[in-house]
């Protein structure tokens, strides 16, 4: 996930019910480039304390690379966090206390979590792999909107206007008021002269039927 996305990822994580969360890192290597240095662990845990919906203990091991931007803040750009196992540990006071109860028991046997994550951080996670399959490859399509360029919001209103033109609603409301108009015009002018006055009504009549059946097309 990219530096935008991290934060919600955090939150999403304590909305699951973890009350507690940090990182073990062991052996792990820094690389420094031009304008990022990046962080390699390939032994990372990642342990989660869980409050409901019982006390569980989650420790997940996998292999976490980091970039951070090479600045005074040193901010992260990318997480990248590859899960190989994890483990669920409830403790035994707690299985003591409930050892007469056999549904107490299954209860605790079952996993609250999915390979460490809860379910709200990976109702998350699908959300952003939908992002990042189906809306940004839009962006490298230019057949869109070839000539020029255009951003997606602007594709789509594009394409609304020009469904509009087909349908012709608005945009061929306006030109058909402006020739009613001159007809009027045309027509006043022509009463005040006596001897063309049918050939020119005529003539108008025929030119505002034909622009009427090609607006209407």
């Amino acid at each position: 996930i990219g530096r935008t996305l991290i934060p919600r990822y955090f939150s999403t994580v304590f909305e699951g019910g973890v009350t507690d969360l940090y990182y073990i890192l062991k052996h792990s290597k820094e690389s420094y480039h031009n304008s990022s240095i990046t962080v390699d662990c390939d032994q990372c845990t990642m342990v989660t304390q869980h409050g409901k919906p019982m006390f569980t203990k989650v420790c997940t091991e996998g292999r976490l690379i980091l970039e951070f931007t090479f600045d005074d803040l040193m901010r992260i750009k990318t997480w990248h966090f590859t899960i190989r196992q994890y483990r669920e540990l409830v403790p035994r006071s707690i299985l003591a206390m409930h050892a007469q109860d056999p549904q107490v028991l299954e209860q605790l046997s079952k996993n609250i979590t999915r390979m460490g994550l809860t379910n709200f951080t990976l109702n998350y996670l699908r959300r952003l792999k939908i992002i990042n399959m189906e809306i940004k490859p839009m962006k490298s399509k230019p057949y869109l909107c070839p000539e020029p360029p255009l951003s997606i919001l602007s594709c789509t209103q594009r394409c609304f206007k020009s469904e509009y033109r087909m349908q012709g609603s608005e945009p061929t409301r306006q030109p058909t008021t402006k020739r009613r108009k001159r007809k009027n015009s045309t027509s006043s002018t022509s009463n005040s002269s006596a001897g063309n006055n049918a050939n020119s009504t005529n003539s108008k009549k025929k030119s505002a039927a034909a622009n009427l059946s090609l607006s209407s097309q």
